[in-house]
């Protein structure tokens, strides 16, 4: 039976664009948070972020990683310098460690609920970018009390 086919579990309409509305944002910043998240990881292991490292660890092509490199420039996430590679922001450092912290957090919980760890992080892959500040709280609160 679908979700509408059950009576009374159709949210109301400004409940249900909220919803969607939010998923929709963390769609949009999800991309540029995993972009974030490699460059920062690239710089502390390597020293620098060259673009066909992302474009290879990002499993694109060279055009495609330039092309999300530049949006990240646009909305002051990211710079670069010629024969130099990508460095990040401070407004860049910062989402990074966010969607660090949130990719920790679910991969932690996950592996609470008895998720192999290589399962775990690749679902927490996806499932970082969209917990609300509320579920993380819950989340944190959760593992904490687990000792994880």
């Amino acid at each position: 039976m679908t979700k509408a086919g059950r009576a009374g579990t159709l949210p109301s309409e400004p409940a249900q664009a909220r919803r969607f509305g939010r998923v929709r944002d963390a769609q949009a910043t999800a991309l540029l948070e995993d972009y974030v998240e490699l460059i920062a990881d690239l710089l502390a292991d390597a020293g620098e972020a060259r673009l066909v490292d992302i474009a290879r660890r990002m499993g694109v092509a060279h055009p495609t990683a330039a092309k999300t490199i530049n949006r990240l420039k646009r909305q002051g996430l990211a710079m670069s310098e010629p024969y130099r590679g990508v460095f990040l922001t401070e407004a860049g450092a910062r989402m990074a460690e966010r969607a660090r912290v949130r990719h920790r957090l679910v991969v932690r919980l996950l592996e609470t609920l008895g998720v192999p760890s290589e399962v775990a992080e690749a679902d927490a892959e996806g499932m970082e970018h969209y917990i609300s500040d509320v579920t993380e709280r819950v989340f944190t609160q959760f593992v904490g009390r687990k000792g994880v």
